[in-house]
């Protein structure tokens, strides 16, 4: 059993998670891989399904929707096969608004030659190794090894250790589902992205309930940005009874399927 012993279930306990959000406007925001599609082995197939797109379109007609990913924004907009929404890819780096295109905040840009560097350097130090994948981001580099044997993960833990050792205060660690993610060392993640486009896109009247929903160690971020405002609701997605850490989620559902449910009670 992990950490968490029970979360209440935002399905099973219907009550409980409609007595969250009260008779307020929703505004959501979702995490992309493990939230509108499956955890894959490889990042390129984890293609948004017809269904879950139709839910999303459907969702979005009635309520604010961003999805706020570690990935690229661009990347998001192509696997979900649409760019109606609002997009925070990178970690909250790179936001996007449909009708405003980009929307710039204090850490939008400045970081472009430090991760190119990086991201040479890992691409160098991992070439040969089987299983592993480096996949440049306009905000990071993610290093992939879900694939590889066991002595290829000892050499890239390695070699990523000794990346932040030599540059500790440029670079800081992300890290993920059989990922290691590299971003320049500033103070902005998914939980300071999620503040500013509350801000940005008026979201923060007392008639607006803000709901997160996320899957990995990065969303508890978001979670903690919404629970230190005293107002939102965070939803886990996976088996709360075996997390490994503690979460500021106040909710849970199993996985995508569950998820699509939700957001089409959300959409009634």
């Amino acid at each position: 059993m992990g950490v968490v012993d029970r979360l209440p279930h935002a399905l099973r306990d219907r009550e409980r998670f409609g007595a969250a959000l009260g008779r307020r406007w929703p505004a959501v925001f979702l995490d992309y891989d493990g939230v509108l599609t499956p955890i894959v082995d490889r990042p390129e197939d984890a293609v948004m399904s017809a269904a879950m797109r139709s839910t999303v379109c459907d969702l979005a007609r009635r309520c604010p929707v961003c999805v706020v990913s570690g990935r690229d924004r661009a990347v998001v907009q192509r696997l979900m096969g649409m760019d109606e929404l609002v997009v925070a890819g990178s970690h909250g780096f790179d936001i996007w608004h449909p009708r405003r295109d980009a929307l710039e905040h204090e850490a939008a840009s400045g970081f472009e030659a430090l991760v190119a560097e990086v991201t040479d350097r890992l691409r160098q130090e991992v070439a040969g190794l089987t299983g592993v994948a480096v996949e440049p981001k306009r905000a990071s580099v993610a290093v992939h090894y879900r694939l590889a044997d066991e002595p290829a993960r000892t050499r890239v833990t390695a070699l990523v250790e000794r990346l932040l050792a030599e540059r500790p205060e440029e670079l800081k660690l992300t890290p993920g589902k059989m990922v290691y993610e590299i971003l320049p060392n500033l103070d902005w993640n998914k939980g300071r992205a999620v503040d500013y486009l509350l801000d940005t896109l008026g979201l923060t009247g007392p008639g607006v309930v803000p709901i997160y929903l996320g899957d990995d160690v990065t969303d508890e971020d978001a979670f903690r940005a919404l629970a230190n405002r005293g107002v939102g609701v965070g939803v886990y997605v996976g088996d709360a009874a075996r997390l490994d850490r503690s979460t500021a989620a106040q909710f849970t559902v199993d996985d995508p399927d569950q998820v699509r449910t939700l957001l089409d009670s959300l959409a009634r």
